[in-house]
């Protein structure tokens, strides 16, 4: 049993799951301080407030915060936006392995397949993407141009 959790613990996918974790944390961290420190102080070079948190009303003796909320939500959408960039900039570079996620029925013969498949690889009949990547702009502009 030990050397069979020696192998599970030491393998090569366990340290790239760890290897993963660790880079994602602190790539989260960056991130959050990006929108946080940068962003959000545009926000209140903007506004003249750093955040929202003392916007509120009472309704019956209860206090309702609507400002914490708008701050938690700016910071969502602008953390959001940090990483869309950062994940376009990086897709731009060529860094990374950007693929789409997730599968589809073929209108054809109903197997799955990709969510950015141009040819369904069970019956091999041309599809339309329902994600279309930009390398694969090129193929499915010729597909309209032969059918015309």
């Amino acid at each position: 049993m030990w050397s069979e959790f020696k192998a599970f613990a030491l393998g090569g996918n366990m340290f790239d799951l760890a290897l993963g974790f660790i880079i994602g944390t602190a790539f989260a961290a960056l991130v959050e301080s990006l929108a946080g420190n940068v962003l959000m102080q545009l926000v209140a070079a903007i506004f003249g407030k750093p955040d929202f948190s003392g916007l509120l009303f009472t309704v019956n003796g209860a206090e309702l915060r609507y400002g914490a909320f708008l701050t938690e939500l700016l910071n969502f959408l602008l953390l959001g936006l940090v990483l869309f960039a950062l994940v376009k900039l990086m897709k731009k570079a060529g860094l990374g392995n950007f693929r789409a996620q997730g599968s589809r029925e073929c209108p054809y013969c109903k197997e799955f397949v990709p969510i950015d498949a141009l040819k369904c690889k069970w019956c091999t009949a041309d599809i339309e993407p329902a994600q279309l990547e930009e390398e694969d702009a090129a193929i499915v502009a010729s597909r309209t141009k032969v059918a015309e």
